[in-house]
């Protein structure tokens, strides 16, 4: 039986993922109401809620000789303040230098030898504000099922009733090199009895495992179809390790009155306007894009209701279209919501995710190799994700978390990354882009804002009542 403290063949992937200038941790932007707390008040805060998600206190250790993937263990040097930073603006700073500032913490690859993760305190946000900047490693927690892990941080009220002292935290003694070979030789010579004893469960269910045979096997030539090579574009260059950010904010309200008027999904009108903006994008690099469709990677979570809070990822992909050719907001939503719906019925996410549990009957080396193979191939453009938040309030000692602009990875060939979460009656996309491929990240930011406008005014859907939403001055916004 596999330890269930071992990285899961996908987990490890992100591991091997981790080369060059590419760095795979997921994290966030939180603008919170009023005056920041004292650093010790909220160390102390967080500290007392990591009881909650013991792996935060945890780091990998790795099998000797490569013989099975990383297992997560207690780190017995865990230090909170390492893992606490805090950090203020410059006394005439605003949203730029805030901006500016989360795309320096996230150009910083964590350390493998400690836990797996990083959150900002930050100080001297404009409007009498602060914030804070998260950063985790994604083999430590997936961006869908996350979310509510993040909110071990936050309270559901203003001034929430006192809670228990969690009990003191006594780690684990660190399992040996020779202890964590022997156990993955045991684990590796098992493997073949459990794979044989679900072979048996799925036999006695005849009808069923055909049905699902013939599903699982259309899924997979339709992600083999998927997977070829993606047109070429500005995005997919080599990368280096410095990042910008900027971030993009509407009203929830807004993008689901135009998904009614315009028959569709929200995931359609937010694909539908990334396609726009990167139409205005390439054409204002000077680039032709009639005919041109790029090809997004959409993840999408498979983890079950029982299992969300669970650590670990349980993510899968779809390879969705994006008609930049398209001239108008109308054909190009059009054109996103069929193909969006043709792949839902296609059966790729299944062929997906079963691709991503085969991983784990690879040896590590072979996975390493094969991620690296992956990410030199350019099988999609960029990463687009769209993750449901809270529709409700959140605080953090008191103060109301008011905004929260999301992070997605860059890959070995990817300078681009926009994540999408929703929040309270807010919708809000953060764009990463590497520093050197992307200097004009601010651009790709505005003509986003203008791509959703168009929308909204084909759909006659009316402006955004959020005033921050409004278009920003040109110029350098974002950096590293």
């Amino acid at each position: 039986m596999t330890n269930p403290d071992r990285l899961s063949g996908l987990d490890a992937t992100f591991l091997h993922l981790e080369d060059g200038g590419a760095h795979m941790h997921v994290g966030s932007c939180m603008l919170f109401e009023g005056t920041a707390p004292a650093y010790d008040e909220f160390a102390r805060h967080l500290e007392r809620r990591l009881s909650l998600v013991p792996r935060y206190r945890q780091k990998l250790a790795f099998v000797p000789f490569g013989q099975a993937n990383p297992v997560w263990v207690d780190d017995p040097h865990f230090n909170p303040g390492y893992h606490i930073r805090h950090t203020a603006l410059p006394g005439a700073a605003g949203l730029d230098e805030l901006q500016a500032l989360v795309g320096r913490v996230l150009s910083q690859r964590l350390d493998r030898s400690k836990p797996l993760w990083e959150v900002w305190l930050v100080d001297g946000v404009e409007d009498d504000r602060f914030a804070l900047i998260s950063k985790t490693h994604h083999c430590l927690v997936d961006g869908v099922s996350g979310v509510d892990i993040a909110t071990v941080l936050f309270d559901l009220e203003p001034d929430p009733p006192p809670t228990e002292e969690p009990p003191p935290w006594v780690p684990r003694p660190e399992p040996s090199g020779a202890a964590l070979l022997a156990e993955a030789l045991l684990e590796r010579a098992t493997a073949p009895l459990d794979f044989a004893r679900e072979a048996g469960g799925a036999l006695a269910r005849p009808g069923e495992t055909v049905e699902r045979a013939r599903t699982v096997i259309g899924g997979l030539t339709d992600v083999a179809r998927a997977g070829l090579t993606a047109p070429p574009s500005p995005y997919n260059v080599p990368i280096g390790p410095h990042r910008r950010f900027a971030w993009v904010e509407d009203d929830l309200a807004r993008f689901k009155a135009i998904k009614t008027a315009l028959g569709g999904s929200i995931n359609d009108v937010v694909l539908a306007a990334v396609t726009g903006a990167l139409r205005e994008h390439l054409i204002s690099r000077g680039r032709n894009v009639e005919a041109l469709t790029l090809q997004a990677m959409v993840p999408m979570s498979v983890r079950a209701d029982a299992e969300r809070g669970a650590l670990g990822n349980r993510v899968t992909t779809m390879y969705a279209p994006l008609p930049v050719h398209a001239e108008t907001p109308e054909e190009r939503f059009r054109l996103v919501h069929e193909a969006m719906d043709g792949l839902k019925e296609s059966g790729q996410a299944v062929g997906a995710e079963v691709l991503t549990r085969l991983t784990g009957f690879a040896p590590p080396t072979v996975m390493a190799q094969a991620a690296r193979l992956q990410a030199r191939q350019r099988m999609f453009n960029l990463t687009v994700t769209n993750v449901p938040g809270p529709q409700f309030p959140l605080f953090l000692l008191g103060h109301r978390l008011e905004r929260l602009f999301p992070q997605v990875p860059l890959g070995g060939g990817a300078a681009l990354g926009i994540a999408i979460m929703s929040y309270d009656g807010t919708i809000n996309f953060g764009l990463l882009g590497d520093y050197d491929a992307m200097p004009d990240l601010d651009d790709v930011a505005d003509h986003l804002r203008a791509a959703i406008d168009e929308l909204a005014a084909a759909a006659g859907v009316g402006a955004s009542s959020n005033g921050r939403a409004a278009r920003k001055p040109a110029g350098m916004r974002a950096g590293a």
